[in-house]
């Protein structure tokens, strides 16, 4: 029954592409021809935000109505760990038009397959100290399938929970590294002219600045003659809060409400390094 409702979507999404095609079909294709728009994210990092926003390029262009699919390196409800040959496989069957996302490790095969022209791909993420924050809320109260909820909810507080957040749990079967190592394999996305990159705090407090640099990167691979205006107006009428937990707020900081000096201490001495190479900090004072 699974595998007959998997087969009925995919037969809807694909008849959904050429309803697009056919309504789009007076636009001339791009040189290299109709790409995949890709949205990579670090977990906890404004992924439903992404997909909205690239959702939005199907209002002017023959692009995928809705998302074609999601890969995670690791399964939520085991914490079991994809083996690599699986992010290719996914990678390889998406097509022309698709719209996916992904919390993709930069792997040298899967960077060589995504940086062609046949992806227009970004990659956001967000101040590792927020997102720590962020992964014990949505693990402790939102999430109760998740590898780690009832060991969450064993711990007398939020600052215990908050320091596993942060340490990791080197001392379990499942892998859980410190907030550093788990940011360490998307890194190399960084250093990928063709991708790039959005720090989700640039989509609370210059969304219009943020939203034209993402169209600027898909002009460059596919070069439409739509007004700058509505190209802008189809990204932020994408844009739905109430469908991105991490959007919703609307707030950006929000680690100094919980962050005690011992936390500060903490991620410094495993993740300071981090965070001047994201651009959030200058030095390990803060």
């Amino acid at each position: 029954m699974l595998y007959v409702k998997s087969t009925l979507r995919q037969i809807i999404y694909r008849a959904e592409i050429l309803a697009q095609r056919v309504r789009f079909a007076s636009l001339p294709a791009p040189e290299n021809g109709w790409p995949i728009l890709l949205g990579i994210s670090f977990p906890k990092s404004g992924t439903h935000l992404l997909d909205q926003i690239l959702l939005g390029f199907s209002r002017v262009a023959p692009f995928s109505l809705r998302l074609h699919s999601f890969y995670a390196e690791y399964e939520g409800d085991s914490g079991r760990k994809h083996d690599p040959e699986q992010a290719l496989r996914w990678l390889r069957a998406l097509q022309a038009g698709d719209i996916a996302s992904a919390h993709l490790f930069a792997r040298s095969d899967a960077v060589t397959r995504v940086c062609t022209p046949a992806f227009v791909p970004y990659f956001i993420f967000r101040d590792p100290r927020d997102v720590v924050v962020s992964h014990v809320f949505y693990v402790t109260e939102m999430e109760a399938n998740h590898v780690h909820h009832k060991y969450y909810q064993s711990l007398p507080d939020f600052d215990s929970r908050l320091k596993v957040s942060i340490l990791g749990r080197p001392d379990i079967e499942v892998e859980f590294p410190n907030i550093a190592e788990r940011f360490a394999p998307y890194l190399d996305w960084l250093d990928q002219p063709a991708v790039m990159p959005i720090h989700f705090e640039d989509l609370i407090h210059d969304r219009s600045g943020t939203l034209n640099r993402i169209i600027d990167h898909f002009l460059a691979r596919v070069p439409l003659q739509t007004s700058r205006e509505l190209l802008l107006e189809s990204l932020e009428n994408s844009i739905n809060p109430g469908k991105s937990p991490t959007f919703r707020s609307g707030k950006t900081g929000e680690w100094r409400k919980h962050f005690t000096d011992e936390h500060k201490k903490i991620f410094k001495d495993v993740a300071g390094n981090l965070l001047i190479r994201l651009g959030y900090e200058e030095d390990n004072i803060w």
